[in-house]
């Protein structure tokens, strides 16, 4: 999603947000989907902007010279869309499942010619026919299609009118359709190869608003993986890329619009 449709949304959220302060100030007015939050089951759906980028650790060897860091990662935006299946457990916690599907791409820049060095070999690196990297070869543009699947629990305070705020935290599990973890090719062939199957933490936190009608949930969650998502080059391939990263792990920053 590029910076406009990311910016739409934060402002459709503050308009929400305003209007509904502005009407909620009101002592003596009616609450709204009074028994909403009494359904043992409820449902809804989301939309979500996201910034995401990578946490990388490099390799000291052939990620690192003289202390500068010869990978980088450029962040990016990106949207996403899912649904929400929430069980209530009592009047304060609720356990929530909202699949979802996003949508990302980001950029990878390895300035590794210098790995040229080593190309002799040693007796922890083995030997390797160095070759010169052409712009083309320094940039991977990661494409990601990624079925977010997170399980958080939910943890809310009393209604104030119509408005209530919330915390949550848990685990996803996510499955990157775009990783190419399959694929023979590889940096080489500039294919850049990632791990499919990821688990990462999450914490979110917001503002749940009633409406006649429905109840509109602003809110900001961060999403973190915890697997190393690397996929090594094949033995052949020079140290340019894969093996300059020792550990690569994804990091989000959503803000999201709930619907239910």
């Amino acid at each position: 999603m590029n910076k406009f449709l990311l910016k739409a949304l934060v402002l459709t959220s503050v308009n929400v947000a305003v209007f509904a302060n502005a009407q909620f100030r009101t002592r003596n007015r009616m609450d709204k989907l009074e028994d909403f939050d009494e359904q043992k089951f409820s449902w809804g759906f989301y939309l979500n902007g996201n910034r995401l980028d990578y946490r990388i650790v490099l390799n000291p060897t052939y990620g690192m010279k003289d202390n500068q860091n010869l990978v980088t990662s450029k962040d990016s935006y990106s949207f996403g869309a899912g649904l929400i299946a929430k069980w209530r457990l009592n009047d304060y916690l609720d356990v929530r499942i909202e699949p979802g599907l996003q949508f990302a791409q980001r950029q990878l820049t390895f300035n590794t010619q210098s790995n040229d060095f080593y190309a002799g070999g040693s007796l922890t690196n083995p030997p390797f026919m160095p070759i010169p990297l052409q712009e083309k070869d320094k940039v991977r543009e990661v494409k990601s299609t990624l079925v977010d699947i997170p399980v958080m629990l939910e943890l809310h305070g009393q209604r104030w009118y119509n408005s209530r705020p919330y915390v949550a935290a848990g685990v996803n599990y996510i499955v990157n359709l775009q990783s190419n973890a399959s694929s023979t090719d590889d940096n080489m062939q500039g294919i850049f190869r990632s791990t499919t199957h990821n688990f990462a933490w999450s914490a979110e936190m917001g503002i749940q608003f009633y409406f006649n009608k429905f109840k509109l949930t602003p809110g900001i969650r961060g999403t973190f993986f915890m697997n190393n998502e690397k996929v090594a080059d094949n033995a052949t391939t020079p140290p340019y890329w894969a093996a300059a990263v020792s550990t690569l792990q994804t990091r989000a920053i959503m803000f999201v619009l709930k619907f239910e």
